[in-house]
């Protein structure tokens, strides 16, 4: 496939995306800048510290530039801080987000660092098996909206969504050798 696929490469774990997505013989580069970021035909929005990418997103202009690539279409995918910032609605907070897609989040839903844990999650659209999923001050959805699925739980707790061209995760799938969400991510091209 060649595709061009950002990876927000502001604060978090971005290598660990880029890596991935190498493994699925896709081009995925780090991008900081808003010409960089409409390069791309795909973005990833990575775990990391919600608040601070959020700020530096303001800060470099990037938010516009990510709702015009969503507005016209593109994949966008947010894993952990990056489902945080996707959301409408964040529970007991007002701090900044992109607000594309139709869900409430709780941040740090599962804990603190410390109770960072594994599981394995049955993803709508992923075959093969569970999927290993590494929650780390995971957030959670509360509510979804009439738009978003929902594609996986963990017991009764919504962990995976999506909404059109956004998909959003609340664990990380980039931290283990299963780059089968990845490849549900590069799909979403031919349901475009």
């Amino acid at each position: 496939m060649n595709l061009r696929i950002g990876v927000l490469a502001l604060q978090g774990d971005f290598a660990e995306h880029i890596r991935a997505f190498a493994e699925l013989d896709c081009q995925a580069v780090p991008v900081k800048r808003a010409a960089e970021v409409r390069e791309c035909d795909a973005l990833v929005i990575p775990g990391g510290e919600s608040t601070t990418i959020g700020k530096l997103c303001q800060r470099f202009g990037l938010d516009e530039t990510i709702v015009e690539l969503s507005e016209r279409g593109t994949p966008i995918w947010g894993t952990c801080a990056g489902m945080i910032l996707l959301a409408k609605e964040i529970e007991g907070s007002d701090q900044w987000r992109l607000g594309l897609m139709d869900i409430t989040v709780q941040r740090n839903a599962f804990g603190r660092q410390v109770d960072s844990f594994e599981a394995d999650l049955t993803i709508e659209g992923v075959t093969g098996g569970p999927v290993r999923a590494v929650f780390i001050r995971a957030p959670f959805v509360t509510e979804v909206g009439s738009d978003a699925q929902v594609l996986a739980r963990f017991e009764d707790k919504i962990v995976m969504v999506r909404q059109g061209n956004l998909l959003a995760s609340a664990f990380h799938p980039e931290l283990t050798d299963d780059i089968r969400v990845h490849e549900y991510f590069l799909n979403m091209f031919d349901s475009k």
